[in-house]
């Protein structure tokens, strides 16, 4: 992906996505970038799963929830139940879920690629370094406490701070 420059003196991170156990072709990253406006967002993912609604007693695949998690180590642990040591939802706040600062718009995939960029006034690039983005295998449906039921991790992505100094253009 191509950025326009970050304005000085502002930041940025990124999160390069670990596939879980079900879907092992998943790869991408998220980018993270303070602006004037607020900070952008820009999801760039491949291998996504094919969507599948809602059917006798099964769970959907797709739109898949995305969001950022209080923990900051994408290790895989239990395969029954990828990405746990993620904890839950950041949400500094303490909102009810619909309004965490860490809840993002679901991504939509089209042959298993899901791309988008969105802006926040939610926080900055130095409030989620060290956190992780996690994508769920189901939408979020922006109700259920506390966390939306998104069912389960199939993506992580531990947000590091870039060094701009290297490549100022890479991420803005």
């Amino acid at each position: 992906m191509a950025y326009p420059a970050c304005p000085k003196g502002y930041k940025a991170a990124y999160a390069m996505l670990i596939a879980g156990p079900d879907y092992p072709s998943i790869t991408g990253m998220i980018t993270f970038a303070d602006t004037p406006a607020g900070t952008m967002v820009c999801a760039d993912v491949r291998g996504l799963p094919e969507y599948r609604p809602a059917e006798d007693g099964k769970s959907p695949v797709g739109p898949f929830g995305f969001h950022i998690h209080e923990g900051g180590h994408c290790d895989i642990g239990d395969p029954e139940k990828p990405f746990e040591s993620c904890g839950g939802h950041w949400n500094p706040t303490n909102q009810p879920h619909g309004n965490h600062a860490g809840d993002f718009p679901v991504l939509v995939a089209s042959n298993g690629r899901a791309w988008m960029c969105f802006m926040t006034d939610r926080f900055t690039v130095d409030e989620i370094t060290g956190r992780s983005v996690i994508i769920h295998e189901n939408p979020d449906d922006y109700r259920t406490q506390p966390s939306g039921d998104s069912g389960r991790r199939i993506a992580c992505g531990s947000i590091r701070l870039m060094d701009l100094r290297r490549d100022p253009n890479s991420a803005c």
